[in-house]
């Protein structure tokens, strides 16, 4: 079963950015729930409670448990605003779950075994070309993560997300398959040359002599 935390909500009863920035100067989050073929309800977080959650780094793909009123709500937050330039959070939505409601998440890959990786001991570079995947599965079955076993790659090869064996229950949502990561040859980096500083004699010394000027026709 996926990983739960839980956050105590307020409701409120208006919506409005007016509304929005007095909750953000009372150090609150608002946000709303939504889904279930319910109607929305409108609440607040204390930003402090949610911040430390979204830090964390799995509010996308942990199940939510909120408790708003007394009320208690099994969600997964679906999308969190975060303002640019102060990265505080600004707003959150929250989708209504049960145990039987698949989902589409993205789910970050794992790579292991770096250090038993045939082709990293030849001296070979690990080339990452998706960090992720998107997955539709249960809500109460997001794996936290995908592993990606490097121990057999050498130079020049690749895995591919056909090659994954992916958690019990879980379905790919693109239909091509596509490659994860690729063992390449390192870099080759090219040693420049030391030129010594020109002084602006030696430059005036090596240009060519200017040309005399001809004579104006009369």
């Amino acid at each position: 079963m996926s990983k739960q935390y839980s956050l105590t909500a307020e409701k409120r009863d208006r919506a409005g950015k007016g509304i929005a920035r007095a909750l953000r100067r009372e150090n609150k989050v608002p946000a709303v729930i939504y889904g279930d073929n319910k109607a929305p309800v409108l609440i607040a977080l204390p930003q402090k409670e949610i911040t430390l959650e979204y830090h964390k780094g799995y509010m996308l793909t942990h199940i939510c448990n909120l408790d708003v009123a007394g009320e208690k709500m099994m969600t997964i937050a679906r999308d969190v605003q975060v303002h640019p330039v102060t990265d505080k959070i600004e707003s959150a939505d929250f989708l209504r779950v049960n145990p039987k409601t698949r989902i589409t998440v993205s789910v970050s890959f794992e790579f292991i075994n770096e250090d038993k990786c045939v082709g990293i001991k030849n001296k070979g570079v690990l080339n990452v070309a998706s960090h992720e995947v998107e997955l539709e599965c249960l809500v109460t079955d997001i794996p936290d993560s995908i592993e990606v076993d490097l121990t057999n790659l050498d130079i020049g090869d690749s895995v591919l997300i056909s090659e994954i064996k992916l958690p019990k229950g879980a379905e790919l949502v693109a239909e091509d398959d596509f490659a994860i990561a690729s063992i390449v040859q390192p870099e080759e980096y090219v040693e420049l040359e030391i030129v010594k500083p020109v002084s602006d004699a030696e430059v005036a010394a090596a240009a060519p002599a200017k040309a005399a000027p001809k004579d104006a026709k009369k």
